[in-house]
C-alpha cells in the first residue's frame, strides 16, 4: 500500500498509522451521517400523522420497507467492489433513510427523554468498544465465529418468541443480543482497520462499507438497550 514511501521502518509504520487514522475517520464520518439521516427520518415520520399512518399503519408498506432494507444491505455487502463510490454511498444513505422510516415506531412507543438517554448510553458503550478494538494488541479474529453463532442464536430465538411470547426468553434474548453487538463493535473496528492496511478495497469504498458494519452494530445495540432503559408512553 505504501510502496511510494521508501523510508525507514519507523517512518513506514508512522505512514501506515496515518493512513489507517484517515481511513477510520472517513468510516466514522459516514456512519455518523447514516445515523443522522436515520434519526431525522424517524423523527419526521413519527411526527407526521399522514406518513405514520401510511408506513406504520399499513402492514404491507411496513413489510415492504423491511424487505427493501434487507435487499439494500445484501446488495451493498455483496457488490460493493463493483459499485462506484457514489453509488455505494447512495445505497447506504437510502438504507439509512428506509431504516429511519421503520424505526419511527420507537417515538410512538417510548418517551423522547428515554430515547435520548439510551442513545447516549449506546454512544458511550459503542465508543468504549471501538476504542478497545483500536488499541488492543489482541487478535480478535477468533471472536468472529463465536459472535456470528451468537447472532444466529439471537435471531432464531427472537423468531421463536414471536409465537411463544415468553417474557423470560425476551429478556434472555435482550441480554444475549447486547453482549453480541458489544463484541461485534470491537471485532468490526479491528477488522476494518486491517482491511485498510491490506488494501482489500479502495478507501472511499471501504469507508462506506465499514460505516455500514458499524452503523448496524450501533443501531442494533441501541434497540436492545432501549428495551432496558426505554420508558413506554
Amino acid at each position: 500500500m505504501n510502496q511510494q514511501f521508501d523510508r525507514s521502518p519507523g517512518a513506514a509504520a508512522q505512514t501506515d498509522t496515518d493512513v489507517v487514522s484517515r481511513a477510520m475517520a472517513s468510516v466514522y464520518w459516514w456512519m455518523s451521517l447514516g445515523l443522522a439521516v436515520t434519526g431525522v427520518i424517524a423523527f419526521g415520520v413519527a411526527h407526521s400523522e399522514t406518513l405514520a399512518g401510511i408506513i406504520l399503519g399499513t402492514p404491507g408498506v411496513f413489510i415492504g420497507l423491511m424487505i427493501a432494507e434487507l435487499v439494500l444491505v445484501i446488495a451493498l455487502s455483496a457488490a460493493i467492489s463493483k459499485m462506484s463510490p457514489a453509488v455505494a454511498a447512495g445505497v447506504f444513505l437510502l438504507y439509512a433513510a428506509l431504516n429511519g422510516a421503520t424505526m419511527s415506531a420507537i417515538f410512538l412507543v417510548y418517551t423522547q427523554g428515554s430515547i435520548a438517554t439510551t442513545f447516549f448510553v449506546t454512544g458511550g458503550t459503542f465508543g468504549a468498544m471501538a476504542a478497545y478494538g483500536t488499541i488492543t494488541k489482541r487478535d480478535l479474529t477468533g471472536w468472529g465465529s463465536f459472535l456470528f453463532m451468537g447472532l444466529i442464536g439471537v435471531v432464531i430465538a427472537s423468531v421463536v418468541n414471536m409465537f411463544l411470547h415468553s417474557e423470560m426468553l425476551y429478556w434472555a434474548i435482550t441480554f444475549a443480543g447486547i453482549l453480541v453487538f458489544v463484541g461485534l463493535t470491537a471485532y468490526d473496528v479491528q477488522r476494518i482497520r486491517r482491511a485498510v492496511v491490506s488494501g482489500a478495497l479502495p478507501h472511499d469504498k471501504l469507508a462506506v462499507y465499514g460505516a455500514l458494519m458499524l452503523y448496524l452494530d450501533f443501531i442494533n445495540l441501541f434497540l436492545l438497550l432501549l428495551r432496558l432503559f426505554g420508558r413506554r408512553r
